[in-house]
């Protein structure tokens, strides 16, 4: 009987739907439905038809097909909190939709498509491409933001289709951001797949291996270690790292670094727990207080912001914030902008400092954005000054980390694990005559900072600012084109899979 119920309305669309093939009603109707109808009323009024939503770019709406489990509608409101989705009218006439046109705007909206039990929420850029019985599934890690979250890659005939979530309860639970599933078009798009060299008229032209090497090799003949360099950006596996470094250090070259910088003060990077969040992602779900230093978590770790929510939801988890002014979904008590706050928070005469002594588990997150500031050694050791006084405040024991840093980007803890140096002061002080830039695209280095006749080998997948100050091109792979390992934010290193 409920199966009628449910197809009642439901149109016939599977053959042209995308969700064929991975639909919970076309399962329900396999296992438990009926081969004929008991319902006449149809055969004069016809089904129900709904109005489709325009919900932005990224979700298609087909919302006749609508079965108002309201799946989507808890999840915007829970997970997400967007308080976006709604359902107006009742009865036969109920939908679900956003009451007035307009997006989606949330940074986890693509999650509604794995939710959706039929085809009424699909992806948009998906639409129409490919069927789930054609592709292989290759089990990933994303790289996109530093958590890692664990990815499910769909290939067909070396194309990557789109991109799901794995269940992994420890990072995403089973949520990714839209920045994951939504960026791999980029990855058949404006890629590098041939070597470039520079001619003597200062064009880059598309060359051979061969020609690419023997340019490097006579450049590299007779020039002392000393006078090279080589940094790194925000996509490279650990072991490109270690092999871009076993080539440099055979080179007689020591100067090795990271676009994003990171305090090298005191003791800088020698323990491991200074650039970690220590606390882990799951660990958040056990505090009692966190506060944000410098960092919109919302947009540089969308899942730990979900995650923080969850907990903000549940545990009544207090949140407080250092820094601008932003919408993290939640409530949470904006302490004020600027160093001087946090300098009054570590010294205990910030009247906040109550809330903070009073907590049994507190965290505090700092991101690695702020850190990059000239001033960001003091920074950090204001913070790590603040996390001392609440591990001693709370008695919460040793295996309870306080400080914790919040990277921004997928390689950097295992370029620091690997003893690479953050940042490029040193490079731009040693005016370095050769430098090989391994996918570093943030323009951390430009032409100015060279000396003049400088020479740039780029490697990387898509050319950006490196590329386009480079007199070598070579080539590389993305993260779905390799067997790679690569460590999250908070220490874990995981496998990416070559699709």
């Amino acid at each position: 009987g409920v199966m009628e119920f449910l197809l009642m309305n439901h149109p016939l669309d599977c053959p042209i739907c995308d969700q064929g093939g991975e639909c919970d009603l076309q399962d329900q109707s396999m296992n438990f439905g009926s081969d004929r109808s008991r319902f006449t009323d149809i055969n004069f009024t016809g089904k129900r038809a709904v109005e489709d939503k325009n919900v932005g770019p990224l979700v298609k709406t087909i919302m006749t097909r609508c079965i108002h489990c309201t799946r989507c509608v808890r999840f915007a409101s829970e997970v997400a909190g967007v308080e976006d989705l709604g359902t107006t009218g009742r009865g036969n006439e109920m939908q679900v939709g956003t009451y007035v046109e307009k997006m989606l705007a949330s940074e986890l909206s693509g999650n509604v498509i794995d939710l959706c039990p039929v085809g009424a929420l699909t992806s948009k850029p998906y639409a129409f491409t490919a069927r789930p019985w054609e592709t292989r599934k290759i089990e990933s890690v994303d790289v996109m933001d530093a958590l890692g979250s664990n990815i499910v890659v769909s290939m067909r005939t070396n194309e990557v289709m789109r991109i799901l979530p794995r269940v992994n309860e420890e990072i995403n639970e089973e949520w990714i951001s839209d920045k994951t599933r939504f960026a791999y078009d980029g990855l058949k798009r404006q890629r590098l797949t041939s070597p470039f060299v520079k001619n003597v008229g200062g064009a880059l032209v598309q060359s051979d291996w061969e020609t690419a090497f023997v340019t490097i090799a006579n450049k590299l003949n007779g020039i002392d270690g000393a006078k090279m360099a080589g940094i790194v950006g925000g996509l490279v596996d650990a072991e490109a790292l270690t092999a871009f470094k076993d080539l440099m250090n055979r080179l007689g070259c020591e100067n090795l670094c990271t676009e994003e910088a990171f305090p090298m003060d005191g003791s800088g990077t020698d323990l491991r727990s200074s650039y970690l969040l220590n606390s882990t992602i799951a660990g958040v779900e056990e505090a009692d207080l966190v506060l944000f230093v410098g960092t919109n978590p919302r947009y540089e770790a969308p899942i730990f912001n979900a995650r923080v929510r969850k907990s903000w939801i549940q545990n009544e988890l207090n949140v407080a914030m250092v820094g601008e002014p932003v919408d993290l979904s939640y409530e949470h008590d904006n302490l004020g902008t600027g160093s001087d706050t946090l300098e009054k928070l570590a010294n205990g005469s910030h009247p906040y400092c109550k809330v903070l002594e009073s907590a049994k588990r507190p965290m505090v997150v700092v991101g690695s954005s702020c850190l990059q500031r000239d001033d960001g050694g003091a920074l950090l050791s204001s913070v790590a000054s603040l996390a001392d006084r609440l591990r001693t405040s709370s008695g919460a024991g040793s295996d309870w980390r306080v400080l914790n840093v919040l990277q921004r980007v997928a390689s950097q803890v295992a370029a620091l694990d690997l003893g690479y140096t953050a940042g490029v002061s040193s490079i731009r002080e040693a005016k370095p005559e050769v430098v090989f830039l391994l996918g570093a695209d943030e323009g951390a280095i430009t032409r100015n900072d060279l000396p003049p006749g400088a020479f740039v080998v780029y490697q990387g997948h898509h050319g950006d600012a490196g590329a386009a100050m480079a007199d070598v091109i070579l080539p590389g792979a993305a993260y779905t084109e390799k067997d790679a390992t690569y460590v999250n934010t908070e220490g874990r290193a995981q496998l990416t899979r070559q699709a």
